[in-house]
């Protein structure tokens, strides 16, 4: 890949109008302009998964409960994926919690400023190690998410599937001869900026782009929007799964996922994925006995809700069920709990079990959610 910007004058061209566009154009955001390291890397962190026009009240809402590193490491798992409840990808928030623990443990809770040192902390990788040197401490790293690719293979021209790792490493070291040494975290953070409000991945706004005398996408192309070009989408694999509202008296049972697997530590109703040949009745039958060792009958269908992950889809079934016997163990899972239906609110559960729960509170009023009071507990 060559750059077109080789020239010395049209690299001072980009980075000029870059900078002045970003300087004008900017978004007023929260973490951006407050100085505090904690607060990019936490950013940064939420912005892995999560847009920036969604993240706002999630990130307000953090800093309040957690204002500092150390205010987050003392707090319990449990607490931390309570306030991150609705942004989704969970490991995140795990990882974030035991970067703050181990912070606290060993650097008096600062983070370090050198992209290397990043890197070895939990849950912070390459992008996000040259995300928070540069826009916390100002080292020269330059970004590579999304918007920068984006904006990259446009103004190169790259025909190659950025997903590669030879692409990738191509445009790493574009980007660090574009940025401007001293400014990396304005530019990197123009850069980003640029890709999401102009240099859009349809339609892209390049009447208005700083770049555009200097982008041979949109020098060259009819449509700049082709690039970057990327490899086929594999089709999602979508399954069945059944789960029950298993309530014994006024309470309700819910369990506890292991902490190392997907969703973990969050809470849920029991159930699991449907077998060939299954009914979802019997699929919720056998995945509480086998994860909790207890059996229920299992009554009416209650709703359906559907849902997509990163790399699966799903349609959760769930049914109102009866306890009939045995003491709840925690085999296929990591706890359990009987609580009365307004303790829901205090453990944190994935979005599709919480629109279980808002669905009871509005449409099935035979589910008594409103008791208030101490559960049997374990």
């Amino acid at each position: 890949m060559s750059l077109v910007l080789e020239r010395e004058g049209d690299v001072r061209l980009f980075r000029t109008r870059l900078l002045d566009w970003y300087d004008t154009n900017k978004r007023e955001l929260a973490w951006r302009d407050s100085g505090n390291p904690y607060h990019v890397w936490l950013s940064e962190v939420m912005l892995q998964q999560t847009r920036v026009d969604q993240m706002g009240e999630y990130f307000e809402r953090f800093v309040r409960r957690f204002p500092t590193i150390a205010a987050l490491a003392a707090a319990s798992e449990g607490e931390v994926l309570k306030v991150w409840e609705g942004l989704g990808y969970y490991a995140r928030a795990r990882n974030l919690h035991a970067t703050a623990r181990r912070l606290v443990a060993e650097r008096g809770g600062r983070l370090p400023e050198s992209m290397e040192e990043l890197m070895e902390l939990p849950g912070i990788g390459h992008y996000t190690a040259a995300a928070i040197s540069s826009i916390a401490f100002d080292r020269d790293h330059p970004v590579l998410d999304g918007n920068v690719t984006r904006v990259l293979c446009r103004v190169l021209r790259v025909e190659d599937d950025p997903g590669r790792a030879a692409t990738k490493a191509r445009l790493i070291a574009a980007g660090a001869q574009l940025l401007l040494p001293g400014r990396a975290g304005d530019y990197n953070q123009a850069m980003m900026e640029l890709g999401a409000r102009v240099c859009t991945p349809t339609n892209p706004a390049c009447g208005g782009c700083p770049g555009r005398t200097v982008c041979r996408a949109c020098q060259e192309l009819e449509n700049p929007a082709v690039l970057p070009r990327k490899a086929p989408k594999k089709k999602r694999p979508h399954y069945q799964v059944a789960a029950g509202v298993i309530s014994k008296g006024r309470q309700l049972l819910i369990a506890q996922r292991p902490s190392d697997g997907m969703l973990g530590g969050l809470w849920e109703f029991p159930g699991g994925k449907q077998e060939q040949g299954e009914t979802l009745e019997a699929c919720l039958r056998r995945e509480v006995e086998e994860e909790l060792a207890i059996e229920i009958d299992v009554g009416s269908h209650l709703l359906s809700v559907d849902h997509g992950f990163t790399h699966f889809s799903i349609t959760l079934h769930v049914f109102a069920a009866i306890w009939r016997q045995g003491t709840p163990q925690a085999i296929g899972c990591a706890d359990w709990r009987w609580v009365d239906a307004g303790e829901l609110d205090d453990y944190p559960f994935p979005r599709a079990d919480r629109k279980v729960i808002e669905f009871m509170r509005r449409e099935a009023p035979q589910i008594d959610l409103s008791s208030q009071g101490a559960g049997e507990g374990r």
